[in-house]
């Protein structure tokens, strides 16, 4: 596909995309909503890609909603919007391949619902994180559902009703960011962690995802509902019987290489 506000690569086993509106500070207009949707999409069915990694181009990861967009619409073109993105950060949990955001700079209201959407989260020291709606009239209702459930009830209304900024150390310290990356070293923090997951049969990972967000937000006896009859399919599968074999040979696992099983 051709995009006009970001860019996809694919050097396997990962792809890449990239929010390329750095003019805007990569604001998430309708449109490039869903430009990221179509690309997730995209890569994640893309032969050999194992991990997507997504990052914004210039100093800023993402400013969140394009306001200039927003002023003096109808109704209709806000439920539109606002449907869109959730579409979007769906999409994120969706797709089997982890995502993972790469972050530099600041990521403020959508821009931090969409770090917050992301599987695992790697920031550059130096980044901050913020959810300002309520400064400018616009509560950021939809970005507090990804956020709260990251890093808590209480820190995520400090965030929502003070509009402040938090650190990236701070962010990881409330679970918001997976790890820091000292400066000039965030290229290297994102290759480290894809290598630790893409070493793992795709398959394995992208049922254990699936069934991660199938349970994460359910009572521990639902919770256990979906989970033992997934891994119980799982055992069967043949990776499962695979990396079995290869415990007790002794021996690295040759895994499937599919996504799926």
């Amino acid at each position: 596909m051709t995009y006009r506000y970001i860019e996809t690569t694919r050097e396997p086993p990962v792809g890449r995309l990239i929010l390329n509106r750095p003019e805007r500070r990569n604001a998430l207009s309708l449109e490039a909503m869903k430009e990221i949707t179509g690309g997730l999409e995209e890569l994640a069915v893309t032969p050999g890609i194992q991990a997507i990694v997504v990052e914004g181009r210039g100093p800023a990861f993402s400013a969140g909603h394009d306001i200039a967009e927003m002023r003096d619409r109808e109704p209709t073109f806000y439920q539109g919007l606002f449907r869109h993105c959730t579409v979007m950060m769906q999409t994120i949990h969706r797709v089997s391949p982890p995502v993972i955001a790469k972050v530099q700079g600041v990521a403020t209201a959508a821009g931090c619902q969409l770090v917050a959407s992301c599987d695992l989260v790697v920031a550059a020291e130096g980044s901050t994180f913020a959810t300002p709606g309520v400064r400018i009239g616009l509560f950021c209702t939809t970005p507090m559902v990804p956020i709260s459930r990251a890093v808590g009830q209480k820190r995520a209304m400090e965030m929502l009703l003070t509009g402040e900024p938090i650190s990236g150390e701070t962010a990881q310290d409330w679970g918001l960011v997976n790890r820091i990356a000292p400066a000039g070293q965030l290229d290297a923090a994102v290759d480290e962690l894809v290598g630790q997951i893409t070493r793992w049969s795709p398959a394995v990972v992208g049922t254990g995802k699936a069934a991660f967000y199938r349970q994460v937000g359910l009572t521990e006896d639902a919770a256990y509902e979906v989970t033992e009859p997934t891994m119980a399919a799982n055992a069967v599968a043949a990776d499962a019987q695979e990396g079995f074999a290869a415990f007790l040979d002794k021996r690295p696992a040759v895994w499937s290489g599919e996504a799926d099983q």
